[in-house]
């Protein structure tokens, strides 16, 4: 009785080959998905995070009546006055990188600012995920 019994133990190549078929189809249909989803929410942090820059910039500018030069500044005093109350950003090691591992380009020209994420490709321009996100 015990031989046989172990001998029926198992799966049969037809069984693996259903259960693998099925896996299949459902990453065909739900993975498409699952990157489509990604990359917006790559937008949507990029985004959040220009904003929190912004507050970042806009605090520094009211306590030393001009933007830094670069995003440095917010983490450390390049003005070399006392009213220079940083750092700026919760994290004070280092201004962040976007969602895909890039700089954010940050311009200033006098008292006007731009902040960018360059998306996906790192390129300025560019379409869905490789289009730039900022102000």
């Amino acid at each position: 009785m015990k031989k046989q019994t172990l001998k029926n133990a198992g799966f049969t190549l037809i069984e693996m080959l259903v259960v693998m078929a099925i896996l299949g189809m459902l990453v065909a249909l739900v993975g498409p998905s699952i990157w489509n989803n990604l990359g917006r929410g790559q937008r949507s942090a990029a985004a959040a995070q220009i904003a929190n820059l912004t507050t970042a910039l806009d605090t520094y500018l009211l306590d030393n009546g001009r933007y830094p030069q670069s995003l440095d500044g917010l983490i450390e005093n390049d003005t070399g006055r006392d009213s220079w109350q940083g750092p700026y950003l919760r994290s004070a090691n280092a201004v962040p990188l976007d969602p895909w591992g890039n700089n954010y380009v940050y311009e200033i020209d006098g008292r006007e600012f731009s902040l960018i994420s360059y998306g996906a490709d790192g390129a300025p321009g560019g379409t869905g995920d490789d289009a730039d996100i900022g102000e």
